[in-house]
């Protein structure tokens, strides 16, 4: 994995460049919604590049601006880790460094695959914005107090050491899948609003959910209906346009 800070993706292009193409035949092949013609299909890779420095630089502020008006703690210096895999999937996710501060992860897969600068700003809001709302942890508390709960109960019914162990384990884990949803709810929430101030439109940047598979109907899936994050972005773009 490839680290680098905010600042520093903006300067050297040629890298995240020359990745791209030796990425580009590892990406699966793009969908194009032939109804919307003001989507185009996959960006070159130096369009691609160029266009995830130009989204960096203009929503970075807005999330540090946003993060330190809503974190106590104001770890808030986020950096951006490229995957340079060549056979990663499209992803981006939200993560820690060593103290503590804030990294968002992209593929070189899923940069290539952002057809507009919309798509990219709103998954890279996105993300900040489980940050911003300590999704991480929040999750680690609830999967503590479900690896408790469910280790109390089988030790009462008179389980085995072994069997309190693995009613732990999977307490946390049912603990922590339960609240997935909803964190990308209002991730989608607090990442329209950011991506909105940057400038973007995230009405047009979530039409992104229209082109991967719609994970609502997965059983214990973390992810929400794409309608459901659909109806979100427009219900946060009403309230603003209120000036709620």
């Amino acid at each position: 994995m490839f680290r680098v800070s905010l600042v520093a993706v903006l300067r050297p292009l040629a890298a995240l460049v020359t990745a791209l193409v030796l990425s580009g035949c590892a990406l699966p092949p793009a969908t194009v919604t032939p109804a919307d013609p003001d989507t185009p299909a996959r960006l070159g890779p130096e369009a691609a590049a160029r266009q995830f420095a130009q989204v960096v630089e203009t929503v970075e502020p807005v999330i540090e601006r946003s993060c330190r008006a809503r974190r106590a703690d104001h770890h808030c210096a986020f950096q951006i880790a490229i995957d340079h895999r060549r056979r990663s999937a499209p992803n981006a996710f939200q993560t820690l460094d060593s103290a503590g501060q804030p990294v968002l992860i992209f593929t070189l897969a899923l940069i290539a695959d952002m057809r507009n600068p919309d798509e990219l700003a709103f998954v890279m809001a996105h993300e900040a914005s489980h940050h911003i709302l300590d999704h991480l942890g929040q999750q680690r508390r609830y999967a503590e107090q479900g690896a408790r709960e469910y280790a109390e109960v089988a030790a009462r019914s008179g389980a085995s050491q072994a069997a309190v162990r693995r009613a732990s384990e999977m307490g946390a884990a049912f603990a922590a899948r339960s609240y997935s949803r909803q964190f990308e709810l209002q991730a989608d929430a607090l990442g329209t609003r950011i991506a909105a101030t940057a400038g973007y439109d995230p009405l047009r940047g979530a039409q992104y959910f229209n082109r991967i598979p719609d994970p609502g109907q997965e059983f214990l899936g973390t992810h929400p209906p794409n309608k459901e994050r659909m109806d979100t972005v427009r219900r946060v773009l009403d309230m603003m346009a209120s000036g709620a």
